[in-house]
């Protein structure tokens, strides 16, 4: 006997390629953004994070209906993504975009806090040995930094996966295109004799959520261990 029902099923699949295509496609740009809060010094840079925070702080209808404003039909790039094919509102691709938003601050925060973690006396000394930036970077930085990088790839999935208010402003709800798993429990709970349904998607967003932030609870701990013991 099937634990969920065919469109609980889809809902779910779709939720896990949401989520996964939002945070990896968010992924390089987190980084680059991290990167610069941690290691560098420029004008506004508090406006800066300030609005890379920004989806933290707005409530996340409002977040959406920027997204469609902004990428709609009718949007100043909505239209351009449409004349050239690439069409994303109302789409899956739209949802994923909704869930890298709404998840790319707490990545943004993860890797911030394990690029300054690292030594900068081993990047310096990397440096007088004629290592460039970027080998810097990917050889002694990004390595050193893996597990706070897991724990904030962790946390953004799961955020990424429980988007529901950005999501359903922007992309709405289409069975197989948009409907994920928090906006087709909601229809659940709000559909009469859908409370079995509901219970379903309820344990496996619980599940998912369990999962992710052990992962990053783990990734943090042993982080903070390695620290610990380097400094004694």
């Amino acid at each position: 006997m099937n634990l969920l029902t065919h469109p609980e099923t889809v809902a779910l699949a779709l939720s896990f390629k949401v989520s996964l295509v939002g945070v990896v496609c968010s992924l390089p740009v987190a980084v680059g953004c991290a990167w610069l809060l941690a290691r560098t010094r420029f004008f506004g840079k508090p406006l800066f994070e300030g609005l890379l925070l920004l989806p933290l702080i707005l409530p996340p209808v409002v977040t959406g209906y920027i997204l469609l404003i902004v990428f709609g039909h009718h949007g100043a790039i909505g239209r351009l993504l449409d004349a050239a094919g690439l069409s994303i509102a109302f789409r899956w691709t739209g949802a994923a975009l909704a869930a890298a938003v709404m998840a790319f601050p707490l990545l943004v925060v993860a890797l911030r806090n394990a690029f300054e973690s690292v030594d900068r006396k081993l990047e310096h000394a990397a440096a007088t040995l004629g290592a460039g930036p970027w080998r810097i970077f990917f050889g002694i930085t990004l390595p050193l930094s893996l597990r706070g990088l897991v724990a904030g790839l962790a946390l953004a999935f799961a955020r990424a996966f429980g988007e529901f208010g950005a999501t359903i402003t922007f992309v709405s709800s289409i069975p197989g295109q948009t409907r994920t798993l928090p906006i087709a429990l909601y229809e659940l709970i709000s559909t009469p004799g859908g409370e079995g349904g509901a219970l379903r998607l309820t344990l496996v967003a619980v599940v998912v959520a369990l999962v992710a932030g052990l992962i990053a609870a783990l990734m943090l701990l042993r982080g903070g261990a390695r620290q610990s013991e380097a400094e004694a």
